[in-house]
């Protein structure tokens, strides 16, 4: 096992250095590397806490009932734990009602982060998850103010403009190169598999692959490829932390979908 890791390291960080200096195909889109101000490491385990902060706080229990802002919409049927992910409120793609989450069991009519992301500082965003708009949104109560702020920061400097990557209709990405993502894509290999196969992310009767996600929700695929998994072991390697730009993530998930979905 260590030799296949050694040597799908080497094949990542061969691809790394020759793609890393490609032209900037990502103007407009995010604070491209998340590193515009905040550490990556902050802004990638910011990404984490968006996606289950539970699974990232030292120290904190799975919530138990609902967030106390869910009673607000009645369309999203979902219950517990999951109404406080963040994702499950805002999107993986951070646009909320205004973005594939506007519409499906997912949708709750409740705003995205992105709008806010682009107008506001650290300081009023980390102030925002502090309850300072809304006391019901009052994060500090399970959160601390290192949490808060890496959060922050990742609103600040780590979102994305998914509409420009993705076509939302097809689901599949724009402009991506699937021949580079697969050479980029050597560092999965070792957890995934070369078929993506290797982890279930799903059950036996229901099994969901590498292939699977990134076909049917290329938005939360992007977001893992960029930040990581909360709670993996070993820890999902974040694209953000390595330096990858939009583009390199978008060629990954390109050759993700023409992997096994089932």
């Amino acid at each position: 096992m260590k030799k296949v890791m050694f040597a799908s390291a080497l094949v990542f960080l061969a691809a790394w250095l020759t793609l890393s200096f490609q032209p900037d195909y990502g103007s407009g889109l995010i604070s491209l590397a998340a590193a515009a101000g905040s550490d990556a490491k902050s802004v990638a385990r910011g990404g984490l806490l968006y996606d289950k902060w539970w699974k990232v706080v030292p120290g904190a229990t799975t919530p138990k009932g609902d967030h106390p802002l869910w009673s607000l919409q009645t369309t999203n049927t979902r219950k517990g734990d999951t109404t406080w992910r963040c994702k499950e409120c805002h999107g993986w793609d951070y646009q909320g009602k205004d973005g594939a989450y506007g519409s499906g069991s997912h949708r709750t009519g409740f705003p995205g982060v992105w709008d806010a992301a682009q107008k506001k500082g650290v300081e009023q965003l980390a102030a925002i998850l502090r309850g300072s708009a809304n006391k019901k949104h009052d994060f500090s109560k399970v959160m601390r103010d290192q949490d808060i702020a890496d959060l922050a920061n990742f609103l600040n400097d780590g979102l994305v403009d998914m509409t420009k990557v993705i076509d939302y209709t097809t689901k599949k990405p724009i402009g991506a190169d699937a021949s580079r993502g697969k050479t980029l894509a050597g560092l999965c290999v070792a957890c995934h598999g070369a078929d993506g196969k290797k982890l279930n992310f799903g059950s036996e009767e229901k099994p969901e692959f590498l292939g699977t996600l990134a076909n049917k929700n290329p938005q939360e695929f992007l977001h893992k490829v960029r930040m990581g998994h909360p709670g993996s072991d070993p820890p999902m390697p974040s694209a953000v932390v390595l330096g990858w730009d939009i583009k390199q993530a978008v060629d990954v998930l390109a050759h993700s979908q023409t992997l096994p979905k089932k």
